[in-house]
């Protein structure tokens, strides 16, 4: 069985309270070997990082989703940089911008997200970005603030990767901009979608040492479950869809990816995982 990583899933969400257990089961089952769970709002913040603890193979990122940003004050940074503080921390998000739902103001939106990738750099914590409709002008605040004195001077400038684009939703232009901030991208059930065309046609362009796998979940169930709640388990008919398109294998693809997700959320001593022969084979 090979190692999968469901690098962004909501496993703490009450769609899972009646029978968590079994849904984490069925993950190990499909080859999950550990699960990031996004912020969303401070409360819940704190639920997921007690659910963390746990389950030694669950991690979390902290952060203020931009449908919550409406409740962002100065206290919000100082609870979110204590909860940072936790090992089972190892991220700032999910953060970000959304005109879709528009919860929050533009600017109150803007506000939110600008302090806390300031706080991402003070922590050296690479973020996790939600962009919903907005993908122009995330593209603005995330080129200033990875050019800007005070990321050049930060840990995090230092980390093999800054952060991920989650459920990336941008053109080969957009991916390219992403790699030169250090980026890599987050692919989930969208690109197994039958209706998705201009998605699965950029997947093969997309570069693999720049790809993580995730599920969203309880969103965004991947064909044949569409439409159905999602779960971590899935993850692995994410990664047969990026094989075909790639004319790959499921293993490589899940090796690859993999990789990068260990990478990027420094957890590579903690698996035990040779990342040197699998970042190697990235470029071979």
């Amino acid at each position: 069985m090979f190692d999968l990583v469901d690098s962004h899933c909501h496993i703490d969400l009450q769609q899972f309270d009646v029978d968590r257990a079994e849904v984490l089961a069925r993950a190990r089952a499909a080859g999950v070997a550990f699960i990031v769970i996004p912020g969303i709002d401070l409360s819940q913040c704190r639920r997921a990082l007690a659910l963390a603890e746990q389950t030694d193979w669950l991690y979390m990122a902290v952060g203020l989703h931009p449908n919550s940003a409406a409740d962002f004050n100065d206290d919000t940074i100082d609870a979110l940089r204590t909860m940072a503080a936790h090992h089972k921390v190892v991220a700032i998000g999910e953060i970000g911008l959304d005109f879709y739902w528009n919860k929050a103001t533009p600017d109150v939106q803007k506000c939110a997200f600008v302090r806390q990738l300031e706080l991402a750099a003070e922590l050296g914590l690479p973020v996790i970005i939600h962009s919903r409709d907005a993908n122009a002008a995330v593209a603005e605040v995330l080129s200033a603030w990875v050019t800007s004195a005070a990321f050049a001077a930060s840990a995090l400038a230092k980390r093999p990767f800054a952060g991920v684009l989650h459920a990336f939703s941008g053109d080969l232009a957009l991916a390219e901009q992403a790699y030169n901030w250090n980026f890599v991208l987050g692919l989930g059930g969208a690109v197994t979608f039958r209706n998705a065309h201009a998605l699965r046609a950029l997947a093969p362009a997309l570069r693999l040492d720049r790809l993580m796998l995730e599920t969203d979940a309880p969103y965004l169930a991947p064909h044949p479950h569409r439409g159905r709640r999602n779960e971590p388990a899935y993850i692995a008919l994410v990664c047969e869809q990026l094989a075909q398109l790639h004319g790959l294998s499921s293993a490589e693809i899940a090796r690859r990816t993999t990789a990068t997700a260990l990478r990027f959320y420094g957890l590579e001593d903690r698996f035990g995982v040779d990342l040197a022969s699998s970042h190697a084979a990235v470029h071979s």
